[in-house]
């Protein structure tokens, strides 16, 4: 039998060069789609990986088992697809849209979208729901306001991000917990210490970007006319919300998150019937097909004609791919010779901190799927943090700061080409606006070089930090 070695640096840098240069290539200058980019990629990387002495047999289980271990970010994703299609069909997405056109002022539009953003997402525990449901409304509204809507977009990525990696319901938070070998609730109250003051400086910067811009480039016409158009072809009442309510409650009292999604979208198509007029079949058809309509007017269109699992197909395909190249690279031991390399200087908890972030971020770049970013960086990390008797919430705090918080920037990734599709601005538009995002990375790095929040394990000698 072959003998089966790690890659060295160079061959790393030869496949990873690849693997960068078909995805830019293929997306930027041949306008094909990513998706087959990532999988002509999983043959690049099984060529080296036979190169190294593994067998095909061997690299394909690995690419089974990265599938399967974010296989419930599939079942999310197909029930955030079905309830996205009866909401709007069922009049819950235009109410929020109207209302919101209503009664929300210019100038504190941007902080609402951030707190609205923030509150659905602590309490679905889903990033993923809140964009594509508060998140399309929010985009509208700011849209009618005259609100440039790369700036809406970071506020709604910042809420929504802020509840993901807070919430206990989370499958982010759950994963990056239990891999760190951390308790969940404690993962969490590790993260509020940092979370917390981030998200009060990007409220911060939100309302005064929010007074700079609001009421400026406002057009009442445009507002009127919006109303007007939502008014003409959805039965607009405060009762149209029930079914988000009761999903949000739901969730809030911790029921499982796929079945709660999909009650909530079966209330949706039973309310579109009820409400909106729409025969039943065709109402529970838009959970598959999405729904689609002709207001007359291009924008609203835009907004509306989505959602359904067929509008997820493609976001899917990325993460299947994403997470068999990610099985591959664990295989290989890929990020751990990269981490390797720098194994000597993770002698402090700023060094530490730092590498993870960089760890998890390669993840998202390189895995294309925030699972893939989750599960590497605390296996390959854990070490350091034990070698210096770091606390592991520390390190889940890190690698979901790193892994979370940075999947939306990475255009061919899960997060950013669903982010990008069901908002309708580019990843790199709305990238400089996720201020939640930066203000952690900044915090989470400020925290390791001063000692800050860094808690250690009892046995660790001449100890400064308490455990809390």
């Amino acid at each position: 039998m072959k003998d089966v070695r790690l890659p060295t640096l160079f061959e790393i840098i030869i496949i990873l060069g690849g693997f960068l240069a078909l995805v830019l290539s293929f997306t930027v200058f041949l306008n094909l789609p990513i998706q087959l980019a990532l999988f002509i990629s999983w043959f690049l990387v099984i060529i080296l990986g036979i190169r190294l002495g593994h067998t095909f047999q061997d690299l394909q289980k690995s690419v089974i088992n990265g599938i399967s271990n974010g296989l419930e970010a599939v079942l999310i994703l197909v029930s955030v697809g079905a309830l996205i299609g009866t909401w709007i069909a069922g009049g819950v997405v235009p109410t929020l849209i109207y209302y919101g056109l209503e009664f929300i002022h210019p100038s504190i539009f941007l902080l609402a979208t951030l707190i609205i953003c923030s509150i659905m997402s602590v309490a679905t525990g889903t990033s993923w729901g809140t964009v594509g449901t508060a998140g399309i409304a929010m985009i509208a509204i700011g849209e009618g306001l005259g609100m440039p809507l790369p700036l809406v977009a970071g506020a709604v990525l910042s809420g929504a991000y802020f509840g993901d990696k807070l919430s206990p319901l989370s499958d982010s938070t759950v994963l990056a917990s239990s891999l760190s070998k951390v308790d969940v609730l404690k993962h969490v109250r590790a993260m509020m210490v940092l979370a917390i003051p981030a998200y009060i400086i990007t409220a911060i910067l939100f309302t005064i970007t929010g007074f700079i811009y609001g009421g400026k480039n406002v057009d009442l016409k445009k507002v009127d006319s919006l109303k007007s158009a939502l008014h003409q072809n959805f039965d607009i009442q405060i009762w149209m919300l029930i079914p988000a309510v009761i999903v949000v409650v739901l969730l809030a009292l911790k029921k499982p998150s796929m079945p709660v999604i999909v009650v909530g979208a079966l209330l949706g198509a039973i309310w579109a019937s009820v409400f909106q007029g729409m025969n039943f079949a065709e109402a529970i058809g838009t959970a598959y097909n999405g729904f689609h309509i002709d207001t007359g007017m291009k924008f609203i269109d835009g907004i509306l004609n989505r959602g359904g699992i067929t509008g997820m197909l493609d976001t899917l395909v990325v993460i299947l791919f994403g997470l068999g190249f990610g099985g591959l690279l664990e295989k290989l031991g890929v990020l751990r010779v990269i981490v390797s390399l720098f194994e000597k200087k993770l002698t402090s908890a700023g060094n530490v901190t730092l590498t993870t972030l960089i760890v998890a971020l390669l993840g998202n770049i390189l895995g294309c799927a925030m699972y893939v970013s989750l599960i590497l960086t605390p296996k390959i990390m854990e070490d350091s943090y034990d070698k210096l008797n770091i606390d592991r919430r520390v390190l889940s705090r890190n690698a979901e700061v790193g892994g979370t918080l940075t999947s939306g920037m990475v255009p061919w990734s899960d997060n950013g080409i669903y982010m990008a599709g069901i908002l309708g601005v580019s990843t790199f538009s709305y990238l400089p606006f996720m201020w939640l995002s930066f203000v952690s990375i900044g915090l989470a790095i400020i925290y390791g070089y001063t000692g800050k929040f860094i808690w250690y394990t009892k046995n660790k000698s001449a100890q400064t930090e308490e455990v809390v």
